[in-house]
């Protein structure tokens, strides 16, 4: 990384850390009602009112559908909104600046949606302690039973502070994080098997980049790597010591302060000065020039989000297509030395975004009732997935996509993943049930390497632990140090063999003295009391 690089990381992680303390300060502009305010909200003298609703604005809406008026809000006005005598009012927020667009609207009580959601942790605690959000917990008692039943006790348990709802989580369908793809055809044309180990990963990129199977040249790119957590969490997580068990600290940024993370840089920079991994993976943050490389037949082997490749027209597709002799095969390969080598991984915790209403809204129990009637009869399947004999089949219980239905039906259910906030991804049942339900939604040729995914996604998985309270130095300093995990990497990963040590020293105390010392501390207490 050159120094003006560095220097703009670091920049907009200050700009970043800004951002946050701003829309802490600037949350003094919430309402401050009272509880039986609250649960007085509502529409019960017979008058129309509106709730406002936040979804996220990919920029991906086909004609003719806008993220405030396609299929989906239609339906969920006739089917919630009139019968209920509430016009249903959705407030799009770019999900780029997802975090930075919340902290703008929770500073205006009047423009501020009745339902927000955020998937930063962090984020949610500090509106809950500063007072910006409604308790939830009567409300749910009252006009929440089919949301009560159908997120459980478990799900329910990671909006809470103190002994309060303040937020609603969504519910994750399945906790697979991430998973290994390798090119079958370069192994065969070399006579290897696939490594099952970080040793064998490291004697196969070598063979790749030495024996140069698809005959690529300066193209070739034994691992394909980008700066992004699908590319360089697998391979921390092949090194690190988890803290508890099957459990370690649930943030990104708090990986640095585990055992084994140097190790984890350590290799890093071997495979970077080996010219083993993408060159410019420092500049590739949005996966875009790796999707080209994959697509293009240059990489032998990369980490990704379990089934990423494999959608429909994908990168999968795309490769096949462009070469057509070509094969890729799920692999794990990291074996961690900190953890008896097992195949370590993240795992999601069960829970989605933190959906949140502000204290200011004078809709909770509107919002409340909203949310239960997603939850109930078959609407969020219908968000999600679309309309039964004409988006999908029910065979054996799972909704299976009509492959030959026409755009226009398809194009229903663009949005569902955004619309359905309840379900981070599709909620059928337990999590098999979901899996294969996630599974038949994928091209047909692609399935039997989604359950090859998903089965090496679930082995040897660490989750977040779940502490009682919050840890305070997260909202304090962890935009900050999430970049700073960045710079670290990127450091690590360049600097010569013989100037490894002093570049990863100057950078981990750097993080230390933004806040890394600090949230360690907070950790280690938190951990102690929890026992």
């Amino acid at each position: 990384m050159t120094g003006n690089t560095r220097r703009g990381v670091m920049k907009r992680a200050a700009g970043a850390a800004l951002a946050v303390l701003m829309g802490a300060s600037l949350l003094a502009g919430c309402g401050s009602g009272s509880k039986e305010e609250a649960a007085a909200n509502g529409s019960g003298d017979g008058k129309r009112v509106t709730l406002k609703v936040e979804v996220f604005d990919r920029g991906n809406s086909p004609s003719p559908h806008t993220i405030t008026n396609n299929w989906l809000t239609q339906y969920a006005q006739k089917e919630f909104g009139d019968p209920n005598n509430i016009d249903i009012q959705f407030v799009p927020v770019q999900r780029s600046e997802e975090t930075t667009k919340l902290n703008v609207l929770m500073a205006s009580a009047s423009d501020v949606p009745d339902i927000v959601f955020v998937y930063d942790s962090s984020v949610f605690y500090r509106y809950a302690q500063q007072g910006g959000l409604t308790d939830v917990g009567e409300l749910l008692n009252e006009h929440g039973q089919n949301l009560k039943k159908y997120l459980g006790d478990e799900t329910l348990k990671f909006g809470q502070l103190e002994g309060k709802q303040f937020a609603i989580p969504g519910k994750r369908a399945i906790t697979a994080r991430y998973n290994g793809y390798i090119r079958q055809d370069w192994l065969d044309k070399l006579g290897m098997k696939a490594p099952t180990t970080t040793d064998e990963l490291y004697e196969t990129l070598k063979a790749f980049k030495e024996k140069d199977p698809g005959g690529l040249g300066s193209k070739n790119i034994p691992m394909g790597m980008a700066l992004a957590p699908s590319g360089y969490e697998p391979l921390i997580y092949g090194f690190i010591k988890p803290v508890k068990g099957d459990l370690t600290y649930s943030q990104r940024y708090e990986l640095p302060l585990h055992e084994g993370f140097k190790d984890s840089m350590q290799f890093l920079n071997k495979l970077y000065n080996e010219g083993l991994i993408s060159k410019d993976f420092s500049l590739d943050e949005q996966e875009e020039q790796l999707g080209k490389d994959f697509q293009n037949g240059n990489v032998g082997f990369m980490t990704e989000d379990v089934g990423q490749i494999l959608y429909a027209d994908g990168a999968l597709d795309s490769l096949y297509k462009n070469m057509p002799d070509s094969k890729v095969a799920a692999v794990d390969a990291y074996t961690n030395p900190n953890a008896d080598n097992k195949h370590i991984k993240s795992r999601y915790g069960s829970n989605g975004m933190y959906i949140m209403i502000p204290k200011s809204s004078k809709r909770s129990v509107e919002a409340v009732k909203y949310l239960d009637w997603m939850a109930s009869d078959n609407n969020l399947l219908t968000m999600s997935t679309g309309v039964e004999g004409e988006n999908y089949d029910m065979v054996d219980g799972i909704p299976v996509i009509k492959e030959d239905a026409s755009q226009e039906i398809k194009d229903r259910v663009y949005n569902g993943g955004d619309m359905a906030i309840l379900a981070n991804g599709k909620v059928i049942g337990d999590q098999e049930t979901n899996e294969r339900a996630w599974t038949a939604g994928f091209p047909k040729q692609n399935q039997e390497l989604m359950e090859q995914s998903i089965e090496i996604a679930n082995t040897d998985t660490v989750g977040p632990i779940i502490f009682d309270r919050p840890i305070e130095a997260e909202a304090k300093y962890g935009t900050a140090l999430n970049d700073k995990l960045k710079v670290i990497i990127v450091q690590s990963a360049m600097a010569t063999p013989d100037q490894f040590e002093a570049v990863y020293e100057r950078e981990m105390n750097d993080f230390m003295k933004i806040g890394g010392s600090e949230l360690k501390k907070e950790l280690e207490e938190a951990l102690q009391e929890q026992g």
